[in-house]
Order: C-alpha cells, then sequence, then structure tokens
C-alpha cells in the first residue's frame, strides 16, 4: 500500500523479551511449528499437528476439550507447564527479531516487535476485513488466560524500492550474522531469525517506521482481540502492544490467496437447483488445477464462482442484474460493490441460499483440495473463489472500507511457534 500519505505517529514497533522453544528440549523446531490457527484444517490437519511432537504449538493455539472455558484453561496450564520444565523459554534481553521465510520461489524477510495499538480511524494500522465476533470473543479468551501472545499478525507496509536503508537496511545487514534459529518446515519453506540487539539499529527501525503505515495482510481477528483486550485495561500496560509481523511488501510482495467456503448441510444438488434463472451454471471439466483455471477465465470477465462436493464442477457466473440490485448495498464504493465476496454473501448466501453466518453452517477454508474434500464427505457445496487482486485491497481498505470476513488470504505467513509473547515478561 501507498504509506507516503499523511500518518500522525506512524508505526511504533519496540523490543520484546520472545518466548522461544528451546532445541534440545523438542524434537525439532520444524516438528513443533504449526501455521496459524485459522489455517489449520481440522480435524486432520490438526492431528496431523498434534502427533509430529507433543509439544507442537497446536496445543496453545487450539487446545481440545469439552467446552471453551476448558480449552482456554487447558492452554494456560500446557504454557505454564512447559516453561517449568524448560521446553520453552523466554530470550534473556528484550530485542527486535529479523524473520526470515524462504523456498525455491519466495524469500520474504521482516521484522518481529510488540506494535503499538491504534484504532483504524487513526490510519496507522488499516484492516480492510471484517471480523467475527465469535471468533474474536474465543481469542480474546484465550489470551487473557494465557496471558501470551502466541502468533504474530502479519502486517504489510511499502518501503522504498532503491537501496536499501532504513529498516531494510537493518534487516540486510541482520541477514549476514548467524541466526538465533534455522529450520526447514514440511511445506517446503526455510525459516532462520535473528536478533536484533544494536540501540543505533533499533533506532534506525523506529525513524523509519514513523513515517508508514500498514496493512493487516493476516490476523484480523487477532488484531480486533488485541484492541478489545486494550479497552477492558484502565491503565497503561503490555496490553497497549500486539506481536506482528512487519513485511515491507515493496521488497518483498505477498501473494494473494482466496478463502473458500463449506457450506455444511447445503448438497451440490440444492445449491444449483436454487440458482436457475439467477447465474449462468455450466459444467466443467476437472481435475481441480483444470477446472480452477476455467474459474480464473470466468473471474476475469465478472463475478464467478466454482461449485464441487458430488465429485464434479461446477462453475457460477454471470449473476442476474435485478438480483444484484436488489441483495447489495448501495452506500459502497463500486469496487466493493463489485467483489466475489460481496456478491456471495449478499446475493447468494443470504438471500437465494439463506445460510446464516455462523460456524456451525460456513466453514473457512484457505486450501482448494481440502475444501473439496470435506464437501464430498460430507454432503455439502465447497464454493470455491477466485484470488481478489492486492491493489484493490489496498484502495478499498484507504478508503475505509472493509471487505466481506475472509475475502483474502496473503501469504506466505509466518509460522507459528518460533517466537511467542507473554505479558508478564514486557
Amino acid at each position: 500500500m501507498n504509506t507516503s500519505g499523511p500518518v500522525d505517529k506512524g508505526l511504533r514497533l519496540f523490543p520484546f523479551r520472545g518466548l522461544r522453544y528451546v532445541p534440545e528440549r523438542v524434537g525439532s523446531l520444524a516438528a513443533v511449528t504449526s501455521p496459524p490457527y485459522d489455517v489449520v484444517v481440522r480435524p486432520d490437519g490438526l492431528h496431523h499437528l498434534e502427533s509430529a511432537d507433543p509439544h507442537n504449538i497446536v496445543r496453545l493455539i487450539l487446545p481440545q476439550a469439552d467446552t471453551a472455558r476448558d480449552r482456554h484453561r487447558q492452554a494456560a496450564a500446557t504454557l505454564d507447564r512447559w516453561l517449568a520444565e524448560g521446553v520453552i523459554a523466554p530470550d534473556p534481553d528484550p530485542v527486535l527479531y529479523v524473520y526470515e521465510q524462504r523456498n525455491d520461489e519466495i524469500l520474504q524477510r521482516g521484522l518481529i516487535g510488540t506494535l503499538a495499538l491504534s484504532p483504524a480511524a487513526e490510519g496507522i494500522v488499516l484492516p480492510h476485513e471484517d471480523v467475527m465476533d465469535d471468533v474474536v470473543a474465543d481469542r480474546a479468551e484465550l489470551m487473557r488466560t494465557t496471558g501470551a501472545h502466541l502468533e504474530p499478525l502479519l502486517l504489510t507496509y511499502r518501503g522504498g524500492t532503491g537501496a536499501p536503508a532504513g529498516a531494510a537496511a537493518v534487516i540486510e545487514r541482520t541477514v549476514l550474522r548467524e541466526p538465533l534459529l534455522a529450520t526447514t518446515t514440511e511445506d517446503g519453506f526455510r525459516h532462520r531469525l535473528w536478533a536484533v540487539t544494536d540501540p543505533s539499529e533499533r533506532s534506525e527501525i523506529a525513524s523509519d517506521l514513523a513515517r508508514h503505515q500498514a496493512l493487516i495482510a493476516d490476523g484480523h481477528h487477532r488484531w480486533a482481540t488485541y484492541l478489545r483486550l486494550q479497552r477492558e485495561q484502565t491503565a497503561p500496560g503490555p496490553w497497549d502492544h500486539g506481536l506482528v509481523l512487519l513485511v515491507d511488501t515493496a521488497r518483498h510482495p505477498l501473494q494473494v490467496r482466496a478463502i473458500h467456503r463449506l457450506l455444511r448441510g447445503l448438497p451440490v444438488s440444492r445449491a444449483l437447483e436454487a440458482l436457475t434463472g439467477l447465474f449462468r451454471v455450466r459444467p466443467v471439466e476437472g481435475p481441480l488445477p483444470r477446472a480452477l483455471h476455467a474459474l480464473a477465465e470466468a473471474a476475469a470477465g465478472g463475478n464467478a464462482f466454482l461449485l464441487a462436493g458430488d465429485g464434479g464442477f461446477h462453475l457460477v457466473d454471470r449473476p442476474d442484474l435485478a438480483l444484484l440490485a436488489r441483495t447489495v448495498r448501495t452506500d459502497r464504493p463500486d469496487a466493493w460493490r463489485s467483489l466475489d465476496a460481496t456478491v456471495l454473501h449478499s446475493a447468494l448466501l443470504d438471500d437465494v441460499w439463506r445460510i446464516p453466518d455462523a460456524p456451525e453452517h460456513i466453514g473457512y477454508i484457505h486450501d482448494t483440495a481440502a475444501a473439496v474434500e470435506q464437501a464430498e464427505r460430507l454432503d455439502a457445496t465447497a464454493v470455491l473463489m477466485h484470488p481478489v487482486r492486492e491493489e484493490v485491497v489496498r484502495d478499498l481498505a484507504r478508503q475505509g472500507v472493509t471487505m466481506p470476513r475472509k475475502s483474502t488470504s496473503f501469504g506466505p505467513k509466518p509460522a507459528t511457534g518460533l517466537v511467542m509473547r507473554s505479558l508478564a515478561l514486557d
């Protein structure tokens, strides 16, 4: 996003004493990491991570128990036990961290620290998606009970594209040093982490970031949770900051992917029947990559969705204009009104299929193959989406217009479990 506009205070990133796994106490650092909590595909992904290592971070971010209260208490007890046993330990001094992840195609570098919180109205950290209150409430209770930020949000800003300066220069110098840790996760990404301890380098970072604003790329619910917990406090303290990874996308562009919908209780046959006369519906040939190519071609000309769950693929496009006029709110910019997610939620979910936007009815799944597999197993409908262009996301965020929840998935996301934050140490 363009960050050269007026920003009152800009980004303020602070060092902290990170909690990190002690390598000698776990099978491997890779075996204790996890994707972010909302990317783990239940139940298969959860069970896979739990079996990877008895200390996998998923036992903290997605604890398993009969009630929400028991889950949160279990996570807190597990964290306390791992700290007491020396499985996890705090770094000796507050630092900023340089984080790198890369594979054969992608290189991402950024800074991990605790960011001063600010409401969207201040224009320092801009959300671009709505959130679900029940998810925010659950994450808030987990953070309250554990007293910890277990995984960093992914925020982006746009620095310069010339010779490295400011934060970029510090990062480029830091990665030439010996890292605190290095590991390769099963998805093929290689991860490294360094500490920035020099006060002059931290000052260089601070002066640079103060000129920028950031876009929330991943972690809207956790950011909303940070703000909720901050409002609960009666005095300044550790709740005024949140754990984040800041990435300069002028140097390290992110990928933007779609998040797909799993409509539980709605077989594909019923979903298609309800679309008669409202959308054009065509069968398309598989396998999945071929069907997704057909979706991309259709999306270039307007709203398009790919339905799956009955063993086939059905391309849905060309919505009825009268349906859109009746169901899509008119007090938003045209770019928002024409979003696939807007049409899906306003016209299809709310009006045509009449499906409540609640977890028991709609699942949000990042992986296309997993969405199709779950739909076929549950006799449900997977609605596969085409990604939104990043410039559309930025432009709407600048206007203060939020997109429908779970509209985008920016990546690569930081691996969860490499560095955490205990609020008791701040």
